[in-house]
């Protein structure tokens, strides 16, 4: 397993993805929501996604888990 990580502290604005999806390296999985800008979210590693740890709304800190892919 494979995790995805916020590389900053924000808000999640938008998810892009679905869980079974296939995502590739630098494809874009969410957005998130800093000082009223919109940051995209890319994909570290490609594979299937597994499980989707947040929710539109949510509020992670910097090195939170987002996507964990199989």
């Amino acid at each position: 397993m494979k995790e995805i990580t916020a590389s900053m502290a924000g808000t999640v604005f938008n998810i892009l993805i679905e869980q079974g999806q296939s995502i590739t390296d630098g494809q874009e999985i969410l957005i998130l929501e800093s000082m009223k800008m919109e940051i995209p979210v890319q994909s570290t590693s490609t594979g299937e996604v597994a499980e989707i740890k947040v929710n539109i709304g949510d509020f992670v800190n910097e090195g939170d888990v987002l996507i964990v892919l199989k």
